[in-house]
């Protein structure tokens, strides 16, 4: 019998594999390496304090292109970043008009659905 380690998306398996005699394929059986899970990367600090109305992730993806500053004024519809998802570019906008408050994602952030991009007051 052989014993292997491989990893899978992060997690460590220790495989033991054992030759059979008569042409039949080697048998596998893996076990779980408790291995200590990736550290998941620093989030960007939100940049000037929160505002009143949250501008959240639609859906999961990563941050292109920041379009918006705090401190600046947007209509509603203006575009604050843009988001890509599924190898789509999709514009964030401004819900309501007002004047962003914070920014707290930089460009390449990872964001989960409904994570908090920006805030507007």
């Amino acid at each position: 019998m052989k014993n292997y380690r491989i990893t899978v998306n992060g997690t460590a398996y220790d495989v033991a594999v054992e030759e059979v005699s008569g042409g039949s394929a080697p048998a596998a059986v893996a076990t779980p390496k408790a291995a200590p899970a990736p550290a998941p990367a620093p989030k960007a600090q939100a940049s000037g304090t929160a505002g009143s109305v949250v501008v959240a992730a639609p859906m999961p993806g990563k941050i292109l292109n920041i379009k918006s500053s705090v401190g600046a004024s947007v209509k509603k519809g203006d575009v604050i970043l843009v988001l890509e998802a599924m190898k789509m570019e999709n514009e964030v906008v401004a819900p309501e008009d007002g004047t962003v408050a914070s920014i707290n994602v930089a460009a390449g952030d990872s964001v989960e659905a409904g994570d908090t991009l920006a805030t507007l007051n």
